[in-house]
């Protein structure tokens, strides 16, 4: 049995949004997380090893970080058509935008989110505007990263514009993409389960 190590309203959900989508067998389980607001700790049943989430165990394999874990499930889970398995056309592109939301994306909206800035944090992640621009470049030609087909890629680099809709950029492309990932009946069950839970 996979099971999820996960903590509602927390980065973690857009996985339990993946489960859903894959129509995968995994087992949720819910642990506290230390928030930002002060509430919330380290759960002794969380057996990540800093006690974040999300955190997947299958076995004796072990995964954390949203890129690793989207990229294990589709894998695992390739009849959902949610990410192209090795060999499969398109694979280079949904590497690259799994590996960009977590080197790039993530690092580059929590620097805009508390207002730091510094040529190196620009040299080593690319500042908002390059990021936005990438995003732009993409879906102002095509529906989703991949072109036509939603995936797994879709739904991480959308999530933190779920979490943070302030943050959308102005930009026509990327807002309508954006809508389209949060329209999905999967993404849609997590809000309102979450919503219910908070």
């Amino acid at each position: 049995m996979i099971t999820l190590y996960h903590s509602p309203n927390s980065r973690s959900s857009s996985i339990t949004t993946l489960v859903d989508e894959l129509g995968a067998d995994v087992e949720i389980r819910e642990v506290s997380i230390p928030r930002h607001d002060g509430t919330g700790g380290p759960d002794p049943d969380n057996p990540h090893p800093e006690k974040k989430v999300p955190y997947l165990v299958d076995g004796d394999e072990k995964v954390r970080e949203r890129g690793a874990i989207a990229l294990y499930l589709t894998d695992k889970f390739p009849e959902a058509g949610l990410g192209p398995i090795e060999g499969e056309p398109g694979r280079g592109d949904y590497l690259s935008w799994l590996f960009y939301y977590q080197g790039v994306m993530e690092p580059v909206l929590v620097l805009h989110w508390t207002k730091l800035s510094h040529p190196a944090f620009e040299a080593t992640f690319r500042d908002y505007d390059a990021m936005v621009a990438r995003l732009a470049e993409c879906l102002e030609k095509q529906p989703y990263l991949l072109g036509d087909r939603y995936s797994a890629a879709d739904l991480l680099c959308s999530s933190p514009f779920m979490w943070m809709p302030e943050f959308i950029p102005d930009n026509q492309a990327i807002r309508d993409w954006v809508m389209r990932c949060k329209d999905r009946p999967a993404a849609t069950r997590t809000a309102e389960r979450e919503n219910v839970a908070a």
